[in-house]
Order: C-alpha cells, then sequence, then structure tokens
C-alpha cells in the first residue's frame, strides 16, 4: 500500500504534465542475488541453472548463485502475484503495465532453451515454453483489461545467459501470434538485428508495435518507422539524460550524455539531476 501511494504522486505529476505512464512489470528470476534481498533468499527459476554472469550488489559484482526450481503450485504464486502487481499499478494511477519478458528475466528463462529444461507442461515444447508467458499476460488482462496491457520480447538477446536456441525464431512467431489474440495495448520489440523475424512480427501484430534497435544512432531514430516496421520508437536511455528531449530533437539540439556508472545507483544523482537546456543556458549565462 506504501507504494501504491508512492507512485501515486508519480503518476500524478506524469498526468499533469500531458503524459502517460505504463509501469513495467518484472520478475528477476534467476538473475538476482541474496544479498539484493531483505531476506537473503536464493533466487528462484524454471530450473535450477545458474545464469553464469555476475550482478551488481552492494558489495560489488558478484558470481549468481544457483536458482531453486519453481514448483507448479510456485508458479501458479508467481501468475497470481503478476496479476496483483497489474492491479496495483492501476490503482496508484498508472494508464496501464508492460510486462516484461525480455532482457533474460524470468519470463525469458521460460522462453530460453538452455534455462528451462523442465519436463512438465512449462518446458519442452515451443507451447510449453512460451506457457507462462501466456498464462501471466491472459490474468493480467482479466484484472486490468487487453487495452492497459503492453508486452515486451526480446528474441535473440544473450542477457543473463538466455540462448533461444534453433526454434527461437518460430518460437516467437508463436509466441506473438499467441498474444495478438488477446488484442494488447501494444508490443515492444528489443531487436537485435534478426530482419525477417522482425518483418514477420509486423505482419502478425496489427496492433501498435514499439521497436527498440540496440545501439541505434539519432540519425536513425526514426528509420523503422519510416519503413512501416514500428508505430512508436522507445527512447530510454536518452529521455533518463534530457528530461526536455522532445524539445531538443526538435530544435536538432545537442543532447546530454547519460552516465553509466549511475544506472543502478540508490539516490538521485543520474536520475533527476542531468540539465535540460534552459538550465545549461542559465548556468552558461
Amino acid at each position: 500500500d506504501k507504494h501504491i501511494e508512492g507512485w501515486k504522486k508519480v503518476t500524478d505529476a506524469v498526468h499533469k504534465a500531458g503524459g502517460y505512464m505504463y509501469i513495467q512489470l518484472m520478475h528477476a528470476g534467476r538473475m538476482s542475488h541474496p544479498d539484493n534481498t531483505p531476506h537473503h533468499r536464493q533466487p528462484v527459476a524454471p530450473s535450477a541453472i545458474a545464469p553464469g554472469v555476475e550482478m551488481f550488489t552492494a558489495k560489488g559484482m558478484q558470481d549468481i548463485p544457483v536458482p531453486r526450481e519453481l514448483s507448479e503450485e510456485d508458479i501458479q504464486t508467481t501468475i497470481a502475484d503478476f496479476r496483483k502487481a497489474a492491479a496495483a499499478a492501476i490503482k496508484a494511477g498508472a494508464d496501464g503495465v508492460e510486462i516484461h519478458g525480455a532482457n533474460g528475466y524470468l519470463i525469458n528463462q521460460f522462453i530460453g532453451e538452455n534455462s528451462n529444461t523442465r519436463t512438465d507442461e512449462y518446458g519442452g515444447s515451443i507451447e510449453n515454453r512460451t506457457r507462462f508467458a501466456i498464462e501471466v499476460t491472459k490474468a493480467i488482462v482479466e484484472e486490468i483489461g487487453a487495452e492497459r496491457t503492453g508486452f515486451r520480447i526480446s528474441p535473440g538477446t544473450p542477457l543473463g545467459g538466455i540462448q533461444d536456441g534453433e526454434q527461437g525464431p518460430e518460437l516467437y512467431r508463436y509466441l506473438v501470434k499467441e498474444l495478438a489474440k488477446l488484442d494488447l495495448a501494444y508490443l515492444h520489440v528489443m531487436h537485435l538485428g534478426n530482419e525477417k523475424l522482425l518483418q514477420d512480427i509486423r505482419s502478425i501484430w496489427t496492433n501498435p508495435l514499439l521497436v527498440n534497435r540496440a545501439g541505434r544512432a539519432l540519425e536513425d531514430l526514426s528509420v523503422d518507422i519510416d519503413r512501416g516496421l514500428a508505430d512508436l520508437v522507445p527512447v530510454g536511455v536518452w529521455s533518463l539524460a534530457n528530461p526536455d528531449l522532445v524539445e531538443r530533437l526538435q530544435k536538432g539540439a545537442p543532447l546530454n550524455e547519460a552516465d553509466p556508472t549511475t544506472f543502478f545507483g540508490l539516490g538521485s544523482k543520474g536520475y533527476t539531476d542531468y540539465p535540460t537546456m534552459e538550465e545549461l543556458e542559465s548556468q552558461e549565462g
């Protein structure tokens, strides 16, 4: 309830400024470390397989331990947790939620061939490896409505040690088709270069499509929109470092450089202290 009260202040401010806000729902799964939790618990995942990467902690970078495999009962509890989180986001004033099914986190771990070796209905076939993602989405749609629900995927992205396997493109075509049946608000693709797959996703997905190209140059910002492959282009890091990003883009003004050393900080530094053009001009004056 305290989190809802805190986020209400944020959503109220966003709405007052004429904006909209979707809150991303993310379960880290095995991408966690006991030192990053107040209860020092072992991470959980589809299978008891460590990602083979390090995790940022207060003590510095540490190897991520082997996670505990979720039981089928745990899976149902986690689906209910996603539903509860979606309801809380709407109660906090958000316009909707984005289900994080990408970047090596829990939903992506169920999808990954090397992170999910289950032999029950949540592992093995394409239908089974996508089952958790689809069931989470259906629960959230039932709770808050499809028009308030987005979904993020990252085909072929090796973050968190995830490998899609040879069936990867086929799996994502199947997943997108199933999600399309739910008539979601949007699909958000972190795109790493499989152009044929992106074209297929565009043909399958008729609702708004967000395409985030990793390593995209600023001058290429509108390429996917111009080609008809995307309806919107996410600008995460640029908008973090430039609170007046829209105005800067309109004027062709230089952008502040984001400081990656502050991305996992605990204070305002690197989050709310980047200057606007107006502030920079007043400083120079």
